[in-house]
């Protein structure tokens, strides 16, 4: 559409009107029929129709009608037809056009009459509109209110022309004198409008001689009173001071749109600390009062604006802010968390993490219906205490007890934080080791999750130091087992005389887990199972106790022997530290033959045929690796398992510290312009000398600099790379694109060339698209010139990153054959890295993300590189993906590298990339690279792209 207009009417042009059938409908006097016939010319209009053989039509027919429904078309139809001739003079009929607009002006029906004075706002023609305003200026007085309003409108859109001041010299005087009179609140804030548009003094005037009046006023008035006093203080600084007085005034308005204008202009017009004060508070009021969702997120928008430069002021409104955790929304609750996090210090932390550990105990009571959402939301909380810990390492003892109560928590997620947090904790807090341990202890019996289970075992292990506690440990670890063994000799010699019944037999009662492939901290993989809470059971399990089963044993019996093996090294550590605090040696004895004769049954049972799978040798060989130890240690196999594990640990917690640091520091090292930086202006420097080839160039850089195109010389290539040739040279049509993306939409600017020596009609460029891709624009008929060309724009708009395919025709006729030719367009693939990023995250969340996403796209390595690291990086820079392992984890040579990426894309899609690489013996690097995502698309699009991209010839 090329022509500005008020509405816009579908069309289908399938089954065009004709020009005769209309005239006839408007002729007839059926009203139905006459108002089918005036939509159908005004599409007609809209697509580039001319029509003029039915304005003589309109005149007679249309004109003289009485229903308001034909008024109103003919209005739309009046606004899009040409109403001057090509030197600029209006046509002469217009003149029957302007006497029906001075009838309806002074018609007895005020519907006629509003739409008539709505419809002039419309209008920029001068000699149109000089005869109608004396008809204006009478419906001021008019007893009507939508008269009124409306005349108002008419009056500010005229004198606002480029000679309306000659055409209502005294528009100003009239409206401010129907101000002080107006009763109705619509037509009041229209004439209050037109003052601040075209008299801004008379405003002023009015609204300081009506300052104490004014919280009593409609809030359409007050929200223009709001826009009045910015456009003022903005260019009359020295008066701000009383006009802020009337915005403070307006915070207690009724109205919370007037309330969160007022609050966004205090901050746009004053950084004092009351005024910025004020409208925190104001915006604190809002989010607690409001109860849509949308609105508490815009208005946590506007608080995240203030924090970012008033931290001091925010801090002082933190617990306004986390009150509005009292939304179930999560959104809501993880932006409020990231503002408050952001914001604490040492006066507020303690306040803070008390909230939190409330909220914390709250969702211990949510029902059986909320599990889901309490348990995300639980998670969300145990983060946020986590994170103030860091900051606050003192506070951590309050709040390390209760969350410990959730090492059981149903959701995994949430008590898998918790177990992070407390091993943690545990290690940078000493004094709170002892009690943490006996706490552990006391509830590990609860905990019911394989890959929790695993964390608190290397907990009591590692910090287990006292003879108690080594004890206790040692006690509850057996209790958690059970008895053993995990299945009686009798029923695995019953197997053996019967070996197809009995294995089935047991096997039927078995619930397979569900085990999934997952990413270890070094790379590597190893098999996760989710364990069933009774998953087997074992003939020394009496029948009718399922309930009971202990949580180890369980999770083994289920299959998870690599909980096994973590069992057995816990086991390890503990029978060698019991060695150095217990004086007696028959007691220390007596602890290792119990741990080697648990590790026997729990390879026994592995290899037997009652386990739902057979042990993996990972497994098997720790499980033997820790029996040979505690058959034969050594001061150096000693120093090892008590002291360098720890060490590893404490050195890992630094290194993250340490890149959380630098992360801080990097962001706060983002240089912005500074007041006193000199500003190059380019459109005022001298083209002297310059040809009409340079200066058009020239003319065209500039506007590239405005809009952020334009970055440096090289740029001309990158666009060269995006122009796409989707026609042949031998085709009678050469089209090409350039493909601009932006976000979420994609502009394609095809430049068309008719080659031909004829003219081309009703030439259409039809697209369509695949994947999650969507034509926005409808294709539209164009007519092309011998040899003559035509650009065509088309948006597109994206809704994530999978890959997406455009493709289609070009169809056009020719004036001597009147059939359809169709010219097929080359496809254009978009390209996946214009959309992701690096992003960061923890190592949990990583798992997490690995464990629970399905789509899965397993690349096998086939370059000529044949260095790891420099392959890492080449597929680091080819992907635009971030490193998540930690370069420590990459020095050396070993002959064998692995390492986590991830990127995010703009909508809010999450890649994960594990590359796992091997040196041959030829030199030549082997292995394969997985990638990982929510959505199949995103992974065969990365897929696709490191096929592409790894060979290493583009370096």
């Amino acid at each position: 559409m090329e022509k500005p207009c008020t509405l816009l009417v579908h069309f289908d042009k399938g089954t065009p009107a004709m020009a005769n059938e209309i005239k006839e409908a408007l002729e007839g006097s059926d009203v139905v029929a006459k108002v089918d016939a005036m939509k159908r010319a005004i599409m007609l209009l809209l697509n580039g129709e001319t029509l003029p053989q039915l304005f003589i039509t309109i005149v007679r027919y249309v004109l003289p009608s009485e229903d308001h429904t034909v008024q109103k078309l003919l209005l739309l139809y009046l606004e899009i037809i040409d109403k001057t001739d090509a030197r600029g003079r209006v046509l002469p009929e217009m003149i029957l056009i302007c006497q029906n607009l001075l009838n309806n002006l002074q018609h007895s029906n005020e519907y006629i009459r509003g739409v008539t004075l709505r419809f002039l706002c419309r209008l920029s023609e001068p000699e149109i509109l000089e005869p109608l305003i004396p008809s204006v200026l009478t419906n001021l007085e008019h007893r009507h209110p939508f008269i009124r309003r409306n005349a108002l409108l008419a009056i500010s859109s005229i004198y606002r022309l480029p000679n309306g001041e000659q055409l209502l010299p005294d528009a100003p005087e009239l409206v401010e004198k129907a101000l002080s009179s107006e009763q109705d609140a619509s037509a009041k804030r229209n004439a209050f409008v037109m003052l601040c548009n075209c008299s801004q003094d008379r405003a002023v005037a009015y609204l300081l001689s009506n300052v104490d009046r004014v919280a009593e006023w409609p809030d359409l008035l007050q929200m223009a009173v709001v826009d009045l006093i910015q456009k003022v203080c903005r260019a009359n600084r020295p008066d701000k001071g009383k006009h802020i007085k009337i915005i403070i005034s307006l915070l207690s308005s009724s109205s919370t749109g007037v309330v969160y204008e007022c609050a966004g202009a205090l901050v746009s017009l004053s950084s004092a600390p009351t005024a910025v004060r004020a409208a925190a508070n104001t915006y604190c009021q809002l989010l607690s009062s409001q109860s849509d969702n949308n609105v508490r997120l815009i208005i946590l928008d506007r608080l995240n604006e203030l924090r970012k430069t008033h931290r001091e002021v925010m801090s002082e409104v933190v617990m306004d802010v986390l009150r509005a955790l009292s939304s179930p929304n999560p959104d809501v609750r993880r932006k409020v968390l990231d503002i408050v996090l952001d914001l604490i210090s040492p006066k507020n932390v303690d306040e803070v993490v008390l909230f939190l550990k409330k909220e914390v105990v709250k969702t211990q009571a949510a029902g059986e219906s909320d599990k889901d959402a309490g348990g995300e939301y639980r998670q969300m909380l145990v983060q946020a205490i986590h994170a103030c810990t860091v900051k606050f390492p003192e506070v951590a003892g309050s709040v390390v007890h209760v969350l410990m109560d959730f090492l059981g928590d149903s959701n995994v997620a949430s008590a898998i934080d918790v177990v992070i947090f407390v091993r943690e904790i545990i290690e940078t807090n000493p004094k709170l080791r002892v009690s943490m341990i006996q706490r552990l202890t006391d509830t590990f019996y609860q905990i019911r999750a394989a890959r929790v289970c695993s964390c608190a075992l290397w907990i009591l292990g590692e910090y287990s130091l006292s003879l108690s506690e080594v004890e206790a440990a040692i006690s509850t670890i057996k209790q958690c087992l059970g008895e053993l063994p995990f299945y009686s000799a009798t029923e695995d010699a019953d197997s053996t005389t019967d070996s197809t019944k009995q294995p089935h037999a047991v096997n039927s009662s078995v619930t397979t887990s569900s085990r999934r492939p997952v990413v270890l901290a070094d790379g590597t993989y190893a098999t996760q199972s989710a364990a069933s809470e009774a998953a087997v059971v074992a003939p020394s399990v009496v029948p009718g106790s399922l309930s009971n089963i202990p949580n180890l044993r369980s999770l083994i019996l289920s299959g998870d022997f690599f909980l096994a093996a973590v069992v057995a090294s816990t086991l390890t550590k503990l029978v060698l530290r019991l060695e150095e605090v217990q004086p007696a040696k028959a007691e220390t004895n007596k602890a290792c033959a119990a741990a080697l004769l648990i590790m026997a049954s729990m390879l026994q049972f592995g290899q037997s045929g009652f386990a739902p799978h057979p042990i993996d040798d990972d497994s098997y060989d720790r499980i033997v690796l820790c029996m040979r130890l505690l058959c034969n240690t050594g001061d150096e196999v000693r120093k090892v398992w008590l002291e360098s594990c720890r060490q590893s640990f404490a050195k890992m917690l630094a290194e993250k510290q340490f890149r959380e640091t630098e992360e801080i520091r990097a962001k706060a090292q983002i240089s912005h312009a500074q007041p006193d930086d000199l500003i190059d202006f380019y459109h005022l420097k001298s083209r002297k000398g310059m040809s009409q080839l340079e200066l058009e160039d020239e003319v065209q850089d500039d506007l590239k600099r405005a809009t952020g195109e334009f970055t440096k010389d090289t740029d001309d290539a990158a666009r060269l790379n995006r122009i796409l040739q989707l026609t042949g040279f031998s085709d009678p049509i050469y089209a090409e694109a350039y493909v601009t993306v932006h976000h979420y939409d994609i502009v394609l600017d095809v430049t068309i060339i008719n080659r031909t020596k004829e003219t081309l009609q009703n030439l259409c460029l039809e697209l369509a698209t695949m994947g999650d891709l969507k034509l926005v624009d409808r294709p539209q008929n164009y007519t092309l010139a011998p040899e003559s060309s035509r650009q065509i724009k088309a948006n597109i708009k994206v809704s994530s990153t999978e890959t997406g395919v455009i493709f289609g025709n070009i169809v056009y006729e020719t004036s001597n054959v009147m059939e359809r030719n169709v010219v097929v367009l080359n496809d254009i693939h978009i390209d996946i890295m214009d959309y992701i990023s690096p992003a960061a995250c923890a190592d949990v969340t990583f798992r997490n993300m690995w464990a629970e996403f399905e789509w899965e796209n397993k690349v096998a390595l086939s370059t000529v590189i044949q260095d790891e690291k420099e392959f890492l990086d080449h597929i680091i820079k080819s992907t635009n993906m971030k490193c998540l392992t930690p370069p420590s984890a990459l020095e050396g040579e070993c002959g064998f590298l692995a390492a986590n990426l991830y990127a995010k894309s703009v909508f809010g899609e999450d890649a994960l990339v594990n590359i796992s690489i091997e040196k041959q013996a030829d030199g030549k690097l082997s292995g394969y690279i997985r990638i990982r995502s929510k959505t199949q698309g995103i992974a065969l699009s990365l897929g696709d792209k490191i096929t592409l991209k790894q060979k290493g010839g583009d370096r």
